[in-house]
Protein backbone atom coordinates (compact mmCIF):
# COMPACT_ATOMS: atom_id res chain seq x y z
CA UNK A 1 0.00 0.00 0.00
CA UNK A 2 1.72 3.47 -0.89
CA UNK A 3 1.56 6.23 1.48
CA UNK A 4 0.50 9.67 -0.28
CA UNK A 5 2.23 12.66 1.37
CA UNK A 6 0.18 15.70 2.37
CA UNK A 7 1.35 18.96 0.39
CA UNK A 8 1.75 21.95 1.64
CA UNK A 9 -0.88 24.21 0.55
CA UNK A 10 1.54 27.22 -0.46
CA UNK A 11 4.32 25.62 -1.97
CA UNK A 12 3.34 22.49 -2.65
CA UNK A 13 5.89 20.13 -1.51
CA UNK A 14 5.49 17.26 0.33
CA UNK A 15 4.95 17.58 4.18
CA UNK A 16 6.52 15.91 7.40
CA UNK A 17 3.36 16.46 9.10
CA UNK A 18 0.59 16.22 6.78
CA UNK A 19 -2.29 17.35 9.54
CA UNK A 20 0.02 20.70 9.70
CA UNK A 21 -0.90 22.00 6.10
CA UNK A 22 1.41 24.40 5.79
CA UNK A 23 5.19 23.70 6.01
CA UNK A 24 7.90 25.27 7.91
CA UNK A 25 9.66 27.27 4.82
CA UNK A 26 6.23 28.96 4.44
CA UNK A 27 5.75 29.41 7.75
CA UNK A 28 8.94 31.15 8.52
CA UNK A 29 8.24 33.09 5.23
CA UNK A 30 4.54 34.69 6.56
CA UNK A 31 6.63 35.83 9.86
CA UNK A 32 7.24 39.12 10.64
CA UNK A 33 6.06 40.40 6.91
CA UNK A 34 3.18 42.50 8.45
CA UNK A 35 4.43 45.98 10.27
CA UNK A 36 1.18 47.51 11.62
CA UNK A 37 0.43 48.87 14.98
CA UNK A 38 -0.46 46.56 17.95
CA UNK A 39 -3.78 47.87 18.28
CA UNK A 40 -5.46 48.87 15.53
CA UNK A 41 -3.21 46.51 13.33
CA UNK A 42 -2.54 49.26 10.16
CA UNK A 43 0.58 50.19 9.06
CA UNK A 44 2.79 51.86 11.30
CA UNK A 45 5.76 52.39 12.54
CA UNK A 46 6.66 50.00 15.71
CA UNK A 47 5.05 46.37 16.60
CA UNK A 48 4.71 47.80 20.50
CA UNK A 49 3.47 50.81 20.67
CA UNK A 50 0.21 52.28 19.50
CA UNK A 51 0.45 54.37 16.56
CA UNK A 52 -0.87 58.00 15.95
CA UNK A 53 -4.03 56.90 15.18
CA UNK A 54 -5.25 55.55 18.61
CA UNK A 55 -3.45 57.59 20.10
CA UNK A 56 -6.09 59.99 19.08
CA UNK A 57 -8.85 57.81 18.91
CA UNK A 58 -8.13 54.01 19.95
CA UNK A 59 -10.55 50.85 18.70
CA UNK A 60 -12.97 49.69 21.28
CA UNK A 61 -10.61 46.48 21.52
CA UNK A 62 -7.33 46.39 23.37
CA UNK A 63 -4.99 44.45 20.85
CA UNK A 64 -5.33 42.83 17.34
CA UNK A 65 -3.18 39.94 16.04
CA UNK A 66 -3.10 39.49 12.23
CA UNK A 67 -0.99 36.69 10.52
CA UNK A 68 -0.66 38.97 6.94
CA UNK A 69 -1.61 41.62 4.96
CA UNK A 70 -4.45 40.35 2.66
CA UNK A 71 -2.31 39.52 -0.20
CA UNK A 72 -0.89 36.13 -2.06
CA UNK A 73 -0.58 33.42 -1.12
CA UNK A 74 -2.84 33.75 2.03
CA UNK A 75 -5.72 35.81 0.35
CA UNK A 76 -5.89 32.93 -2.28
CA UNK A 77 -6.55 30.26 0.73
CA UNK A 78 -9.02 32.31 3.07
CA UNK A 79 -10.93 33.00 -0.49
CA UNK A 80 -11.16 29.45 -0.88
CA UNK A 81 -12.16 28.65 2.54
CA UNK A 82 -14.83 31.36 2.34
CA UNK A 83 -16.40 31.00 -1.17
CA UNK A 84 -14.90 27.28 -2.65
CA UNK A 85 -16.17 25.19 0.13
CA UNK A 86 -12.62 23.89 1.17
CA UNK A 87 -12.90 23.93 4.64
CA UNK A 88 -10.03 21.74 4.84
CA UNK A 89 -7.99 24.82 4.63
CA UNK A 90 -9.79 25.88 8.15
CA UNK A 91 -7.46 23.60 10.70
CA UNK A 92 -3.93 25.10 9.02
CA UNK A 93 -5.14 28.51 8.88
CA UNK A 94 -6.21 28.30 12.36
CA UNK A 95 -2.61 27.06 12.61
CA UNK A 96 -0.58 30.25 11.50
CA UNK A 97 -3.12 31.94 13.53
CA UNK A 98 -1.86 30.06 16.81
CA UNK A 99 1.55 30.62 15.68
CA UNK A 100 0.91 34.63 15.47
CA UNK A 101 -1.04 34.84 18.53
CA UNK A 102 1.93 33.06 20.35
CA UNK A 103 4.76 35.31 19.07
CA UNK A 104 2.46 37.97 19.74
CA UNK A 105 2.71 36.95 23.65
CA UNK A 106 6.49 36.49 23.27
CA UNK A 107 6.63 40.07 22.17
CA UNK A 108 4.02 41.82 22.98
CA UNK A 109 3.43 40.50 26.00
CA UNK A 110 -0.11 39.80 24.76
CA UNK A 111 -2.22 38.60 27.70
CA UNK A 112 -3.94 35.54 27.87
CA UNK A 113 -7.81 35.44 27.37
CA UNK A 114 -10.67 33.39 28.94
CA UNK A 115 -12.84 32.88 25.94
CA UNK A 116 -12.94 32.89 22.01
CA UNK A 117 -15.77 33.69 20.07
CA UNK A 118 -16.59 33.87 16.16
CA UNK A 119 -18.42 36.13 14.41
CA UNK A 120 -21.74 35.27 13.39
CA UNK A 121 -23.36 34.68 10.15
CA UNK A 122 -27.14 35.86 9.62
CA UNK A 123 -28.61 32.22 9.57
CA UNK A 124 -30.14 32.51 6.20
CA UNK A 125 -25.94 33.46 4.66
CA UNK A 126 -25.08 30.50 7.14
CA UNK A 127 -27.57 28.13 6.03
CA UNK A 128 -26.66 29.11 2.45
CA UNK A 129 -22.67 28.58 2.72
CA UNK A 130 -23.34 25.45 5.47
CA UNK A 131 -20.82 26.52 7.58
CA UNK A 132 -19.26 29.74 9.29
CA UNK A 133 -15.32 30.36 8.54
CA UNK A 134 -14.82 32.25 11.78
CA UNK A 135 -16.63 29.15 13.39
CA UNK A 136 -14.26 26.65 11.91
CA UNK A 137 -10.89 28.61 13.16
CA UNK A 138 -12.13 28.93 16.69
CA UNK A 139 -12.87 24.98 17.52
CA UNK A 140 -8.81 24.48 17.08
CA UNK A 141 -8.14 27.53 18.66
CA UNK A 142 -9.74 27.03 21.97
CA UNK A 143 -8.53 23.58 21.91
CA UNK A 144 -5.00 24.56 21.34
CA UNK A 145 -4.72 27.57 23.62
CA UNK A 146 -7.07 25.77 26.27
CA UNK A 147 -9.79 28.50 26.69
CA UNK A 148 -13.58 28.47 26.74
CA UNK A 149 -15.35 28.50 23.31
CA UNK A 150 -19.38 29.03 22.94
CA UNK A 151 -19.99 28.62 19.40
CA UNK A 152 -23.74 30.51 19.58
CA UNK A 153 -22.46 33.45 22.39
CA UNK A 154 -23.06 35.96 19.59
CA UNK A 155 -25.87 36.19 17.36
CA UNK A 156 -26.78 38.10 14.14
CA UNK A 157 -30.30 39.22 14.33
CA UNK A 158 -30.34 41.18 11.21
CA UNK A 159 -29.65 40.29 7.96
CA UNK A 160 -27.19 43.03 6.83
CA UNK A 161 -25.72 44.09 2.87
CA UNK A 162 -22.31 42.06 2.14
CA UNK A 163 -19.82 44.33 4.11
CA UNK A 164 -17.32 44.25 1.15
CA UNK A 165 -19.43 46.43 -1.14
CA UNK A 166 -19.85 48.88 1.11
CA UNK A 167 -17.55 51.88 2.01
CA UNK A 168 -16.45 52.59 5.75
CA UNK A 169 -19.30 54.98 6.57
CA UNK A 170 -21.75 52.72 5.02
CA UNK A 171 -19.95 49.69 7.41
CA UNK A 172 -21.01 50.99 10.25
CA UNK A 173 -24.31 51.97 9.60
CA UNK A 174 -24.82 47.96 8.05
CA UNK A 175 -24.16 46.68 11.96
CA UNK A 176 -26.20 49.14 14.38
CA UNK A 177 -27.84 46.89 16.33
CA UNK A 178 -27.10 44.29 14.32
CA UNK A 179 -25.87 41.69 16.97
CA UNK A 180 -27.21 40.06 20.20
CA UNK A 181 -25.48 38.47 23.21
CA UNK A 182 -26.23 35.57 24.24
CA UNK A 183 -24.43 34.76 27.39
CA UNK A 184 -22.91 36.45 30.31
CA UNK A 185 -19.36 37.75 29.94
CA UNK A 186 -18.81 40.11 33.25
CA UNK A 187 -14.96 39.99 34.06
CA UNK A 188 -13.90 37.86 31.37
CA UNK A 189 -10.70 38.51 28.55
CA UNK A 190 -12.40 37.83 25.04
CA UNK A 191 -11.07 37.26 21.84
CA UNK A 192 -13.05 37.49 18.71
CA UNK A 193 -11.91 35.49 15.74
CA UNK A 194 -12.43 36.56 12.22
CA UNK A 195 -11.07 35.76 9.06
CA UNK A 196 -10.14 38.99 7.47
CA UNK A 197 -10.53 42.87 9.11
CA UNK A 198 -10.92 45.23 7.21
CA UNK A 199 -12.54 48.65 8.30
CA UNK A 200 -13.04 47.04 11.70
CA UNK A 201 -16.62 47.79 11.91
CA UNK A 202 -18.11 44.77 12.54
CA UNK A 203 -15.37 43.62 15.33
CA UNK A 204 -15.70 47.18 16.45
CA UNK A 205 -19.02 47.24 16.75
CA UNK A 206 -19.10 43.27 18.75
CA UNK A 207 -16.65 44.69 21.21
CA UNK A 208 -18.78 47.55 21.71
CA UNK A 209 -21.42 44.98 22.61
CA UNK A 210 -19.38 43.09 24.87
CA UNK A 211 -17.49 45.46 26.56
CA UNK A 212 -21.22 47.29 27.58
CA UNK A 213 -22.28 43.82 28.88
CA UNK A 214 -19.20 43.84 31.08
CA UNK A 215 -16.28 42.10 29.27
CA UNK A 216 -12.90 43.17 31.17
CA UNK A 217 -10.83 43.13 27.83
CA UNK A 218 -11.72 42.31 24.08
CA UNK A 219 -8.73 41.17 21.68
CA UNK A 220 -9.30 40.36 17.97
CA UNK A 221 -7.47 37.91 16.16
CA UNK A 222 -7.72 37.73 12.16
CA UNK A 223 -5.66 36.23 9.91
CA UNK A 224 -5.79 39.10 7.43
CA UNK A 225 -6.08 43.09 8.25
CA UNK A 226 -6.08 45.27 5.36
CA UNK A 227 -8.10 48.86 4.64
Amino acid sequence: MLTVPGLCWLCRMPLALSHWGVCSVCTRSLEGRITGCPQCGLPAMSRVFPCGRCLKKSPPWSALVAVDDYVPPLSGLIHKLKFSGQTTLAHPLARLLLLAILQARRTRALPKVDMVMNVPLHPRRHWQRGYNQSDLLCQPLARWLGCRYAVSALKRVHATAVQHQLNARLRKRNLKNAFRLELPVEGLHIAIVDDVVTTGSTVAELSRLLLRSGAASVQVWCLCRTL
